[in-house]
Formats: structure tokens, sequence, C-alpha cells
């Protein structure tokens, strides 16, 4: 199985053609330290643009997220493929915000207008104060039962025939003679991909049961030798999220990653976000940041865990991701400083050196 890399979408305004000197970056650092980095707008001009740049470099899809800083990733999906032949995306949704029969015919209807290029990254919730905006009251694992269920729902109208009735009663939801005729329409596909995401037992466990592939934050790969080992065994893939910084050395990665550094600490920024254990951690963690030689979290303090940084040479990021490879990891969900430039860099850079490895690798099995 080759490696798969996706890219997290841009925010509202962060491609642009302007140089990338110390003041864009200052004015970039501003922008990142703004709460979920609020892109109020569509940017309808820069996001095409850099699609078009993810495609030259064989990236498979763009992570759309979801907050309430940020327009609805189910619409924009559909606004990017429509202006776009190849790349996929990953539409990320809060569930419990509508029943699961219309999320379905919304998913099934925007994979008949581009494709089947949608698949969708579930997060059953981890901001309290987010979830409350939206009126949903429950507590963490209560969150996550009712997402199975909600999935449970969804999955049965994928799988079933289009005539096929849907019956289902649970603590969250009830359907009753379920019908859709709108079916999902993918090449060799009859449902999404369906990407979990967390880090505790429940996240696990919904993506066993009801999952394609956990997403989860990159770390160190001998901590995450067993746990993956453990969820491939039961068929589910895992995809890990982090940044990348690519540069000709070693010290200018390392510098341009700690130019992204804010001026002052706020212990308290990151921790009021979110309530998952990742995030906690996260926002106390202010000693040693490397967690490998090339794995530095040390922006993870001050934006969250998804900052965790993949530093270096096109080869040594190259080997990193191999070392991932090799404990199980199948996917990737990168973003990186600049946008435009970075996902450039590593499809020129680091994808061939990635694809040439594997294919040595195929050989030797022969």
């Amino acid at each position: 199985m080759v490696l798969r890399f996706h890219w997290m979408l841009p925010k509202g305004g962060e491609v642009t053609d302007e140089p990338q000197t110390a003041q864009a970056a200052a004015r970039y650092r501003i922008q990142a330290t703004s709460i979920y980095s609020p892109a109020p707008r569509p940017d309808m001009e820069g996001w095409p643009r850099f699609a078009e740049q993810a495609e030259r470099s064989g990236i498979d899809s763009a992570l759309i997220s979801f907050s309430r800083y940020e327009p609805d990733p189910l619409v924009v999906s559909c606004a990017l493929g429509m202006v776009t032949k190849k790349l996929k995306f990953i539409a990320a949704y809060r569930l419990g915000l509508m029943q699961p029969a219309v999320f379905v015919q919304q998913v099934n209807t925007i994979s008949a207008l581009i494709g089947g290029r949608i698949t969708l990254n579930i997060v059953a919730g981890s901001s309290k104060a987010e979830q409350r905006v939206y009126g949903d009251h429950l507590s963490h694992d209560e969150r996550y039962a009712r997402a199975d269920e909600f999935l449970a729902v969804c999955n049965s109208f994928w799988r079933s025939e289009v005539e096929a009735e849907v019956d289902f009663e649970g603590k969250y939801y009830r359907v009753e003679k379920g019908k859709l005729h709108t079916p999902f329409l993918a090449p060799g596909r009859r449902s999404p991909e369906i990407y979990i995401s967390g880090h505790s037992e429940a996240a696990e466990h919904l993506a066993r049961a009801q999952g394609a592939c956990l997403l989860r934050v990159a770390d160190d790969p001998s901590k995450l030798r067993t746990s993956v080992a453990r969820l491939r065994q039961m068929g589910v893939e895992v995809c890990l999220r982090m940044c990348i910084v690519c540069r000709p050395t070693r010290e200018e990665a390392i510098k341009v990653a700690e130019s992204l550094l804010p001026e002052r600490y706020d212990p308290t920024r990151v921790a009021v976000r979110d309530d998952s254990q990742m995030y906690r951690e996260a926002a106390t963690r202010t000693e040693n940041h490397w967690l490998t030689r090339s794995l530095w979290s040390g922006l993870a303090p001050h934006y969250g865990p998804v900052w965790t940084t993949l530093l270096g040479t096109p080869q040594e990021i190259a080997e990193t991701l191999l070392e991932f490879k090799a404990i199980g990891v199948t996917q990737f969900i990168m973003s990186g400083w600049p946008e435009l430039d970075e996902v450039e860099i590593f499809g020129r850079e680091i994808i061939p050196l990635v694809r040439k490895a594997e294919e040595n690798m195929s050989e030797a099995c022969i």
C-alpha cells in the first residue's frame, strides 16, 4: 500500500502573491494566534489556486475544517469540486447538528455534482463552547455514543440498495422506512471514506465500528507502534495530522519553524479551545519539544497539537514518513508555511523520494 498524502486547505487569505518576508511571517503569526485562525468568508480566489497546485504536486485530498469561525465545509467542498478536476475533498463535520438521513442526502448530492470526490472527517465534538453554540450540550462520551448511532444510520443508507428501506431505533435517532433515491456516486465505491478524529478509546471504538481510518496527531513512531498495529489488525487505517517545514538544510527548517512562535506565551490560549486530552497536554508541554530528531512540538502549546511539525531536509522528511509507514501508518494530512510554497516543495522534493523508496521495497519483496 503506497502512502497517501493530503493537505489542509489554507485559511482565507493565506494564498497570496506577496513575497513571504519577515513582515508576512509576522502577519501570519497574528492570524495563527487568533482562535482557530478565522476565515469568515470563502476564499474563491486563493483556494482554487492552491487546489491546482496540490493536484500538480500529487496531493490526494484537501481537508476542509469545521468550526464556527469558518465557512461550511460541505458547501466549500462542492464549490471547489466544481473548479477542479482530480483533487478530492475531506469535509470535516460535527455530528449531531442535523438528522443522519438529511446528511446522507447532502453528501450523496455532492458526490453526484463533483464526480464522487468527497470523503468525510467525522469529529464527535471537542470544544464544549463551540458545541453549545450549535445547541449541543452532550458530554464527551455521550457525543461518541451519538456519533456511533449517527454513522450506523448513514452506513445503513449507503450500504443498502437504492430501493431498500432503512429502519433504525436507538437512543438518539429513529428512522422509519427510510428511503433516499439519490445514491452516493463515486468510481468503485458505494459510500464515502470516513475518517474518525480523536485520541481516546471512544474514538478508536468509533473508527473500528463505523469508519475506515482513525485520524490523530503525529507522535514518536515508537509510541504509536502498538496502537497502530492494533487498529490495522482490525481493518482500520491510521492517518497522521502534522505540519511540514522543508528547507535545503535542517538548520534553515528549524529557523523557519521557530519564526512562527508567538512573541508571548499564553498557556490558557489552547486550553480554553478544547476539552480533549491531547489539547490539554499540548497546552502544558513547555520543556523539551523534540519528540524525535525531526518531529518538533514547539508550536503545539501555542496553536494546538495539529501544529506538531515534521521539519528538515527533503531526505530527512521522506525518511521519517517511511518510518511511520513501517509501523503501519498509511496516510498523512499536512499543512505548512507558506502553504502554496510548501505543498509545491513537498510534491517536487519529497514525494519522489518516498515513491522511489516504496518501489525499491516492492521489488525487494518479489
